[in-house]
């Protein structure tokens, strides 16, 4: 539901969405017009497009800006776009690192196919580069890059507020899976730098990607500083972890459950998860990882199985 919080200035409006989908953050421009960032996964478009409407009560969107193009974030873009008026009347701005890849709709580039997920295509007006400023919500913004959980990513601050939209770089209580690492290449490093970018802006509040608009900075930045030293001292530890985060992403998508043999075929099929397998586990038998990793979850809360179905749960 969207939400109006003491913390944000009144121009800004927040849609706090499920895990699926990202939040979206909906400004109110001087000239009656709107901006969001970010617009959730594509199987939760047509909320997404109800939602905004609501919000919007007739005002046109003039705009979308992505912080970055992981399919949670980006995945209603290209129905936002067509309810007002399509891409003249509704460009899309995404990190200027993205822009080549959107425009040629690559799904490799994406992401999309090596995690199996989904996104409609759209088309981009234009790049947004790191310091680049913007004005949404009526307030003046600059783009920090945010790498780390991906490498193009972009965090939005306002320093006349001190509000941070920082996508998935933090969250309350840690921030996303660092893809690159996942991949053989380096990005604890960066998503340590982001950190630090983050407590030297000092920001008064931050709207996450997921999960609660928060205050309490200090002491989220300093979990998420011993979380990348966890996984600095541990690579399997985050392994384990982007694993465990993939197959939940994939429940989450099955509010009914999946049979149990079905997501063991997308556990073997897709590209990262198999990429993780043989970088980490190589000679283990994917069933086996696959099994682990269901018990994993269903330990910690966030799923549930028997024998035929696997659930999602928490």
């Amino acid at each position: 539901m969207p939400t109006n919080i003491p913390l944000l200035p009144p121009t800004l409006r927040v849609l706090e969405r499920g895990w699926l989908s990202a939040n979206s953050v909906v400004g109110f421009e001087p000239d009656g017009s709107a901006t969001v960032v970010d617009t959730g996964y594509v199987q939760h478009a047509e909320q997404t497009r109800a939602l905004i409407a609501h919000l919007l009560g007739g005002r046109a969107l003039r705009r979308i800006v992505n912080t970055h193009l992981h399919s949670d974030h980006c995945g209603g873009n290209a129905a936002l776009q067509a309810a007002y008026g399509g891409p003249r009347q509704c460009p899309i701005e995404v990190p200027l690192g993205e822009l080549a890849a959107v425009n040629d709709w690559d799904e490799d580039a994406l992401s999309f196919r090596a995690t199996a997920q989904q996104a409609a295509a759209f088309t981009a007006a234009r790049g947004v580069a790191a310091l680049e400023r913007l004005r949404i919500g009526g307030l003046e913004w600059t783009a920090y890059p945010a790498p780390g959980h991906d490498p193009h990513a972009l965090m939005l601050f306002d320093p006349a507020h001190g509000v941070l939209i920082s996508g998935d770089a933090l969250w309350r209580d840690g921030f996303g899976v660092i893809f690159p690492e996942l991949r053989g290449q380096p990005g604890f490093a960066a998503q340590r730098e982001t950190l630090q970018r983050i407590a030297a802006l000092r920001p008064r509040c931050v709207i996450p990607g997921h999960g609660a608009v928060f205050d309490d900075v200090d002491a989220a930045l300093q979990r998420a500083v011993q979380r990348v030293d966890a996984f600095v001292a541990d690579p399997l530890r985050h392994a384990r972890h982007g694993l465990r985060v993939l197959l939940k992403f994939q429940l989450l998508q099955h509010p009914h459950g999946v049979p149990r043999a079905r997501l063991r075929g997308w556990f073997a099929d897709a590209p990262l998860l198999a990429e993780v397998g043989r970088r980490f586990w190589d000679g283990t038998d994917p069933g086996d990882l696959f099994g682990d990793t269901v018990d994993a979850l269903c330990r910690s809360g966030a799923a549930r199985a028997d024998a035929a179905m696997v659930y999602d749960a928490g």
